[in-house]
């Protein structure tokens, strides 16, 4: 459990920092800025970068957990 807490903080904390360093929009962070609309306009980087980390962070926990769980039913 503790190991897939590590690994969700540290893809979320990657991937907001790359979304943050890369200047061209990245999905699903743009599209989500997009449709909130242009009152936010002074944050659009930084809420497009956590929806980002959110979004590839969450997708490789998954992944993590699938993968962990096939090789404990191996044993």
């Amino acid at each position: 459990m503790m190991k897939g807490m590590l690994i969700l903080i540290v893809f979320f904390s990657l991937f907001t920092s790359a979304s943050l360093i890369i200047s061209s929009p990245l999905f699903p962070g743009n599209v989500l800025c997009a449709l909130i609309g242009s009152a936010i306009s002074q944050y659009t980087n930084y809420l497009s970068a956590v929806f980002n980390g959110f979004f590839y962070g969450a997708i490789l926990w998954l992944v993590f957990i699938v993968i962990s769980r096939k090789f404990e039913e191996q044993k």
